[in-house]
């Protein structure tokens, strides 16, 4: 009897192990379900934030050049695209060396950059990020740029250049080997567009007019602060997905992805509050263009260290980048460069403010290679932060520069004088954003 009991307990168990398998297989399978619609559900967030930028661009600027910017703000999502299938990607996160991938062009054999998640999934997300670096340069080079030229340097940027420094530190390149931590982008997305904003501008040279004999800048206004307003809170609103969505996977306990959002709201918020507070002092007026890029560059500096930190420490870097990008608007207009939309600030000083802030607040205990500097980890994650910084900022001046010069030497790079005084949207599309209104300069 004992026997057969024995026998019966045996092929219970030997029945009951396909059943534990499938479990397992269930279980994996649904993890995967569940990363893959975060990571499409954070590039569709990441994709709406292109009507952000666009919405808070074309508010910053006159109405005689609206069209004009919302059209590049279109096409570099388009050329951004286009670009990171065909080259981008594979550059990214092909197989290579510490300086490039070689390995998937046009996606042909190309791998996912994360285990959990699909390639096509991995692809769009990082496509998104793509587009934003691309189009954060429409901004600073604003009111005066051929239309030709800007398709030309937004598939260039989108192919070849945004990819190799995304390489460097999100493709297994020297960076990242290194140490260097960008979570979802500060550097990669961020620094890389201001600092080709900020090279550009200058070659562009100046808007008519904005400038006096005697070097200080005149006003030119925007022409939709309600638009740009509405920029503002769309681009607030996408960066959930720019920054939780960058975890990749859902955790288990959901902890992440959770302080990942908080930091994100609570830096943008205490950006909005640090500028309010350093524009009232000096011009004294609660300036409201000038809290709202407060609150881009908050969301900018937390980029990189939202996985890493604790909550107060993101109100210090949102309201320390809040403080930057005034500064940074001032100092701009004393040395004669114009940046129409504070591009430069905002995505470049920002985005390096935010990439060293990681090596001064960020945690070893959150997953930081290295303690911070005021948890007593001296200078050695700030040192590779700074290195890092660096090294995109010099490659994005020469690599951008080079692009920009070619440019100007071939299709050219700035409007005539009469065009720009007509505006772009007459001079390179034929139209008019505001059709049977008087716009008056």
């Amino acid at each position: 009897m004992k026997a057969k009991k024995r026998l019966l307990f045996i092929v219970i168990f030997l029945l009951a192990i396909p059943s534990l398998l499938l479990a397992d297989d269930v279980t994996t399978s649904l993890q995967t379900a569940l990363n893959t619609v975060w990571v499409l559900l954070a590039a569709f967030l990441v994709f709406f934030m292109q009507a952000g930028f666009g919405m808070v661009e074309a508010g910053f600027i006159r109405a005689k050049n609206t069209s004009n910017i919302l059209t590049k703000n279109f096409l570099d999502f388009c050329m951004a695209t286009l670009g990171f299938f065909m080259f981008g990607y594979a550059i990214m996160f092909g197989t290579g060396n510490d300086f490039l991938g070689l390995t998937g062009w046009f996606m042909v054999d190309a791998k996912s950059g994360s285990a959990g998640v699909p390639l096509f999934a991995y692809w769009l997300f990082q496509a998104a990020f793509c587009g934003a670096a691309a189009t954060i340069v429409a901004g600073g080079m604003a009111e005066r740029m051929k239309f030709p030229a800007y398709l030309i340097y937004s598939f260039v940027i989108s192919a070849f250049i945004y990819p190799l420094v995304g390489h460097w530190i999100w493709g297994g390149g020297w960076l990242g080997r290194m140490g260097f931590t960008d979570f979802a982008g500060s550097t990669v997305v961020h620094t890389v567009g201001g600092t080709a904003a900020l090279i550009g501008t200058i070659l562009l040279k100046p808007r008519t007019g904005k400038y006096r004999k005697d070097g200080s800048a005149n006003l030119i206004p925007g022409h939709n602060i309600p638009l740009a307003s509405l920029g503002v809170f769309i681009l607030w609103f996408g960066w959930f997905g720019f920054n939780a969505g960058s975890t990749l996977a859902v955790d288990p306990s959901g902890e992440l992805i959770s302080r990942i959002a908080m930091n994100t709201s609570i830096a943008a918020a205490a950006g909005g509050i640090g500028a309010l507070i350093t524009v009232w002092q000096k011009v004294k007026k609660a300036d409201l263009s000038m809290t709202m890029n407060g609150a881009l560059a908050g969301l900018v500096a937390i980029t990189a260290p939202c996985a890493y930190v604790d909550p107060w420490a993101a109100i210090m870097i949102g309201f320390i980048g809040g403080i930057i990008v005034v500064l940074g608007v001032f100092f701009l207009d004393k040395i004669r460069v114009d940046d129409p939309v504070g591009a430069v600030p905002v995505h470049g000083m920002c985005g390096v403010w935010g990439t060293l802030s990681l090596g001064i607040f960020g945690q070893q205990a959150l997953g930081l290679p290295h303690e911070g500097l005021i948890y007593g980890g001296g200078l050695l994650q700030l040192g590779i932060q700074a290195l890092g910084s660096f090294s995109a900022v010099a490659f994005i001046i020469l690599a951008m520069g080079l692009v920009f010069k070619v440019i100007d030497l071939t299709v050219g790079l700035r409007v005539s004088v009469e065009e720009e005084y007509r505006g772009l949207d007459i001079g390179e599309h034929g139209m008019r954003s505001y059709s049977g209104f008087q716009i008056i300069d």
